[in-house]
Parts: structure tokens; C-alpha cells; sequence
């Protein structure tokens, strides 16, 4: 995606953690050091600067307007395109600013107000701009290139003019247009039934630990106590969680069902054979990546039943259950680091990228990109946001210590840093780069800071707790993920072909799914029918085929750091001209320069190895301990 069409998506370039946040230690926000807190006075001085720039921008949206009709003239089109760039440069400041402003604090309606204001200036503008790709799309390639030819201003816009006209057939008319562009809020509201009630709204159980304990099991409570290293404690945490959802099995499947219509609606309305087609063909990106990422996964479910199978000889237990699979399986080991420990081991663990790499880091961190530790009603979790073009990019952490916490740091700084290469190196419309590229760089840089921890830690358990979080996370990141992806794909499918779905016939679909990837059937892992309704549970199924790309992105970053490791030649420089490449050209084309091609099975090949390698030292380890 181009930065051009973000006016009309009203999406700022925000990368979230993977991981779950769970609620950490929290001071108040006064008595944090200013050090540890973001500097938004560098997008704006104060809250009056940005009324004032608001405002500003309000009152520039009619520009837009005179040169509706003019289009296939030169100099008009050159100008169009620029009010059109220039406007979503200001909004991506603006609604940064009000975005973070309220993720300091939640409980503040003020500046949920002032997101939400400048929400509905970009909503007007979307209106009125929405004649633009309606024009173009009349034209053909041919004129297309002499209007460049003819305005070299005209360049930079060169691949989002091709682009249109690369899904003329999916376009619509100017008046349809803009009839469904004023659709967009209603397409969004299953999404936002969702967040409401899951988050704010259902009521969640408590419970009575076996030492006694109360807990509420919230998403949170949820995240933290199904980690317990007492079993008993990990199985009733799973019945009382999930037996509430099943209690809203029907409400769930009543809002997916809903979500699901408007995806098919806009696949019908654009002419395309297949909601994912229509999903994919933003970025480009073929639809048997997508199917051949399933199929993958699918024929080397082997490679994960012996993951499954290592963790259940480390936990002891005679079954694994699937209310073991967040269980801890090394005892003892609890790596702890101030923030400053974090800061200097993130940048010796970035040094094979380079000094210019290892110098932007330092800047991040030296200079208030960061908002560090949780405070009272801080948003939970992290992310990264660089939607502030002309600035830089921000990461928000909610850190407490751990050793998570210090591979968060490193995920997020990946994204900063690819945000902040492509800012820098490329002009405003080509600086955007795409969601199926956006988790290669935070993948590349945990690995970079695991490769540097095992190189220095020579003791076994220390070693063991790493090498499991490493196949934790390709757990969680390529298996699970394509799990996602498979339901979702499946139960499009059956959208698409007009037949049921309710709350229950979504559990089966997920529950089939979910026992073949955990090999129930093999006696691998133990899947309860209860906990089939963890489809209501994931947030990412209202965003439109994106847990896929978590998939792609991490055996491209594997592909990527295998190449660094090894220090193979030219590999650093490809990877800098990769995440300096923006969004320039099309996300498999940008990673095929890189040395990844995605339309084969190399990057998810190298990715199995790299499992299984692992696996070998801790069955070496294991092996060794035993005979002790």
C-alpha cells in the first residue's frame, strides 16, 4: 500500500506486539523520569498547536475539489496528487498526536475526543477526494506513462497511477465510490462490537487458585494465570475462561457472521472471485502464498508434533494438554534487567547490522522515542508508530524487567527502525510500506537478540529456557498464525458460498482445525471440545486476512538472519536497502531484491531447519543431563 491511499483507509502506520500484555508494576506518571517518557512535543509544542494545525487542515479539504474532471491533464494531475499527499501527510501527525496523547491515559476522554475529531475531518475529506481513482482509472497505461513523461513531478506517483489501473476492473464509479466510502463505518462495527464487549463489557469469572488465591480471569488475568506452574491451577483457569465465552458462543458468532457479510459484500460489489483475492490484491501479493503458507504448515505438522512432543517430556506429564502448552518448562530461570541493561544489550545485539544501524537505535533510545513503563490507565501491551513522517517514529512499552520485555523492546525497535529507513530514504507516497513486510524487521531484530544471548550463556538451564522460547515463538508465530489463517480463510469460504453461521458451527470449523494442527487424534496434545470456542477469543479475525502475514514475515526474517549469521556477503546491505525500500515497489518484489522469495517454499524450509536445529541441542542437553 501506498502512503496514498491511507486518506481514504484512515489506518496510521501502527505495528502492535504480538504477545499479550499483562498488567506490570505501575507508577504514577509524574513519578516517572522524563527519560523514560515519549517526547510528543515533537509532533506538537502543545494541545493548542495542534487545534490550531487541525483546523488548519479542516479548512484545507474544498482544495481538493478544483481539480475534479482535470485529471487526465498533466499539471492538474501533478497538483491533485499533491494536495492529496500533502493532506495525509498532516493527518498521519495529527492523529498521532491525539493516538499516543491517549494511550498515556486511557481513562481521558479529552483526547479520545481529539482522535476522534480528526477521524471525522479524514472522514469528510475521504468524500470529497473520492473522485480521484474513478478519474484515473479511466485512463489507460499508455496515457498514464506520457502524462509522466510530460510533468516529472509526476514520478513519485507513478506506482500508485499503475496500481489503479493494475484493479480497473475492480473499480466502480465515482458515484459508487462514493456511495462506499460512506460504508466503511457500519463495515466496521462487528469489529467494534467485539472490542467493546470482550474488553469492557463480559463478564469474566473468578476463580480461587489452589493457594487460596482470587483472581478475575479477564484477558489479562487470563494471559498471566494460564502460565501457572501449578497443573491443577492451569486446567481450572481454562475451563472458567473458556466456559464463559461458550456461554456467548451465539452473540460471537451473530457479530462474526455480520463481519464476515460485509467482507462478502465488498467481494461481490469490486468483482473478485474470493474474499481473500480482493484482501491480497491491495498489496499484490498472489493468493497461493497465502494457500501454499497453509499447505506448507500443513505438510510439516511432523516438525510441530515434535515440539509438542519435547515439551511434554519437559513438563513430565503423561498427556500434554492444551492447557499445558504456556506452562514455563525450565524452573528457576528468570532473567531480569533494568532498562538501561536492556538498552546496552539490544545495541551490542544489532552490531552484525552495522554502525549506521547500531547509531539510529541509540538515537531512538537516547532521545525519547520510547515511553517505557506502565502508569495508571497507560494502554496496555506495545507498539510502534510511525506515522509522523516528517518526525519519527514512537514506541510505546509497558516494561517491567523481564526478559520478554527486552525482546519487546527489541520487536518494536524493528519496526521503528524500518519505519525510520523508509521515512528517510523515500519521498512521502512511496515511504508506506506494506503489512506483509511490516513484521520482517521486529522478527530479524529478535532473532539478532537471541543469537547474542546464546552465544554468551553457557549454562544449561539458562540455555534451555532460550531455545524454548525460540520454539515458543515459532509456536506461536507459524504455527498458530496459519492455524488462524486456515479458519479464516474457511469460514470466508463458506460466507461466500451463502451457508450458515452460527456460534456453534464456527466452534466446529475451529475445533476440526485446532485438533488436526495439535495431532488430538495422534495422542499428541489433548484438545478439549471446550476450548474449540477460543475463535471468539481472537481479536485478529475482524482484520481482514492480516495473522497470515505474521506467518510470512517471520520465515522471511528467518531467511534474512540466517543469510546475517552466516555472513554471507552483501547480506547486511540487502537488508538495509530492504527496509529503506519503503514502500517502492510491491512487498514481494521488495523482499525478492532482499534475497526472499515468498512465491516459493525456501523462506518457510529455512524456517523448519532452524526449528529443528533447535531441537536438537535441547534433546543434546536434555540427553546429557539425564545421564548425569
Amino acid at each position: 500500500m501506498t502512503r496514498m491511499d491511507a486518506v481514504i483507509a484512515l489506518s496510521p502506520v501502527v505495528f502492535f506486539c504480538l504477545t499479550e500484555g499483562v498488567s506490570a508494576q505501575e507508577r504514577e506518571r509524574s513519578e516517572i523520569a522524563p527519560a523514560y517518557q515519549w517526547k510528543l512535543e515533537d509532533l506538537y509544542p502543545s494541545d493548542e498547536a495542534w487545534e490550531q494545525a487541525k483546523n488548519a487542515l479542516a479548512g484545507r479539504l474544498d482544495e481538493i475539489l478544483q481539480y475534479q474532471g482535470k485529471l487526465s491533464e498533466p499539471g492538474p494531475l501533478r497538483a491533485c496528487l499533491k494536495v492529496n499527499s500533502d493532506i495525509s501527510k498532516t493527518f498521519g501527525r495529527l492523529y498521532s498526536y491525539a493516538s499516543m496523547k491517549s494511550d498515556q491515559d486511557t481513562r481521558e476522554s479529552k483526547y479520545l475526543a481529539l482522535r476522534q475529531a480528526v477521524e471525522q475531518v479524514m472522514t469528510e475529506y475521504g468524500s470529497k477526494a473520492s473522485y480521484i481513482e474513478p478519474e484515473i482509472v479511466r485512463l489507460d497505461k499508455a496515457t498514464v506513462e506520457k502524462l509522466i513523461a510530460a510533468e516529472p513531478g509526476l514520478k513519485v506517483y507513478r506506482l500508485y497511477l499503475l496500481d489503479i489501473l493494475r484493479r480497473k476492473e475492480h473499480k466502480l464509479s465515482e458515484s459508487e465510490e462514493k456511495i462506499l466510502a460512506q460504508t466503511a463505518p457500519m463495515a466496521d462495527g462487528p469489529g467494534s462490537i467485539y472490542t467493546v464487549f470482550s474488553n469492557a463489557e463480559m463478564p469474566y469469572p473468578e476463580i480461587t487458585l489452589g493457594d487460596g488465591q482470587k483472581v478475575t480471569l479477564n484477558k489479562a488475568g487470563y494471559a498471566l494465570h494460564r502460565a501457572s506452574t501449578v497443573r491443577a491451577d492451569r486446567e481450572a483457569v481454562f475451563q472458567a475462561f473458556w466456559s464463559a465465552f461458550e456461554k456467548f458462543e451465539q452473540t460471537f458468532g451473530v457479530d462474526m457472521y455480520s463481519h464476515l457479510q460485509a467482507h462478502v459484500f465488498y467481494m461481490r460489489t469490486r468483482n473478485y472471485d474470493s474474499c481473500l483475492a480482493l484482501a491480497l490484491d491491495r498489496d499484490n501479493i498472489p493468493t497461493e502464498v497465502y494457500t501454499a503458507l497453509i499447505t506448507n504448515v500443513r505438510s510439516n505438522l511432523d516438525t510441530f508434533h515434535r515440539y509438542l512432543r519435547l515439551k511434554k517430556r519437559m513438563l513430565g506429564v503423561e498427556t500434554l494438554k492444551y492447557s499445558d502448552l504456556y506452562a514455563p518448562v525450565v524452573k528457576d530461570v528468570d532473567l531480569r534487567y533494568t532498562f538501561d541493561e536492556a538498552k546496552a544489550l539490544l545495541l551490542d545485539a544489532v552490531k552484525p547490522l552495522g554502525p549506521e544501524y547500531t547509531q539510529a537505535v541509540q538515537k531512538a533510545l537516547n532521545e525519547r522515542w520510547i515511553d517505557v513503563y506502565p502508569t495508571p490507565g497507560k494502554r496496555a501491551g506495545a507498539y510502534s508508530n510511525g506515522g509522523a513522517y516528517d518526525v519519527h517514529p514512537y514506541i510505546l512499552l509497558n516494561y517491567n524487567g523481564r526478559f520478554d520485555d527486552v525482546s519487546t523492546l527489541a520487536h518494536e525497535m524493528g519496526h521503528t527502525m524500518h519505519s525510520y529507513y523508509a521515512n528517510e530514504h523515500q519521498p512521502y507516497p512511496l515511504a508506506d510500506y506494506s503489512i506483509f513486510v511490516a513484521e520482517v524487521a521486529s522478527t530479524l531484530n529478535e532473532a539478532l537478540l537471541m543469537h547474542k544471548m546464546l552465544e554468551e550463556i553457557e549454562d544449561d538451564d539458562t540455555r534451555l529456557s532460550l531455545l524454548m522460547e525460540y520454539l515458543d515463538g515459532i509456536k506461536g508465530t507459524v504455527f498458530r498464525q496459519t492455524q488462524f489463517a486456515e479458519f479464516e480463510l474457511r469460514m470466508h469460504e463458506k460466507a461466500e458460498r451463502r451457508e450458515p453461521l452460527t456460534g456453534d458451527t464456527l466452534t466446529e470449523l475451529y475445533g476440526d482445525i485446532l485438533k488436526a494442527y495439535y495431532g488430538h487424534e495422534q495422542d499428541v496434545c489433548h484438545i478439549d471440545d471446550l476450548y474449540a470456542v477460543e475463535w471468539a477469543y481472537i481479536p485478529h479475525f475482524y482484520y481482514n486476512f492480516y495473522v497470515y502475514q505474521y506467518s510470512t514475515s517471520f520465515t522471511a526474517a528467518t531467511a534474512l538472519a540466517e543469510d546475517v549469521f552466516e555472513g554471507e556477503q552483501g547480506a547486511v546491505q540487502r537488508y538495509l536497502d530492504f527496509i529503506s525500500a519503503g514502500g517502492s515497489d510491491y512487498p514481494i518484489e521488495v523482499l525478492k531484491a532482499a534475497g526472499v522469495d515468498m512465491t516459493t517454499a525456501e523462506p518457510f524450509t529455512k524456517t523448519m531447519a532452524a526449528m529443528n536445529r533447535t531441537m536438537d541441542e535441547i534433546e543434546s542437553i536434555l540427553a546429557r543431563r539425564e545421564g548425569r
